[in-house]
């Protein structure tokens, strides 16, 4: 549309546009209550009766000694040797396939000595090798 003096108008009117989203707006408000929510039904699992089995923690000490407690039963820690160890270890494979097994170690055990302890465990055949630390006190 031409003004005036003869210049072009390059200015967009959103008065019509504002009517038409006012519009829209009113009939989404009365249209969403008159739709029902649909249900969704999911699909179901059957529980498992077996609960997850507790790890059994290796300690290893500063002086070398290898320490074994059985988590699940609360027992104390006895001192092991390796092929100790790994005895223990095959009977409780022997019940559960998937024994984990946690690494506790002193901070002043060099990681050579953590590394022979995983190495055994991953030797026969444990799937689930863990490492356990202390949290930071903040």
């Amino acid at each position: 549309m031409p003004r005036r003096d003869g210049k072009l108008m390059n200015q967009i009117n959103v008065v019509p546009y504002i009517d038409v989203m006012l519009v829209l707006l009113i009939i989404f408000m009365i249209a969403a209550p008159l739709i029902t929510p649909g249900q969704i039904e999911l699909p179901s699992i059957g529980k498992t009766q077996e609960t997850p089995a507790q790890p059994v923690e290796v300690q290893i000490k500063a002086n070398g000694n290898l320490l074994m407690r059985d988590t699940g039963k609360q027992s104390a820690a006895q001192t092991v040797s390796r092929d100790e160890l790994v005895a223990a270890i095959r009977d409780k494979q022997a019940n559960n396939p998937d024994q984990p097994v946690v690494i506790a170690a002193d901070k002043a055990v060099k990681y050579e000595e953590v590394l022979k302890v995983m190495d055994i465990l991953q030797q026969n055949h444990v799937k689930r090798i863990g490492l356990l630390a202390k949290p930071r006190p903040n």
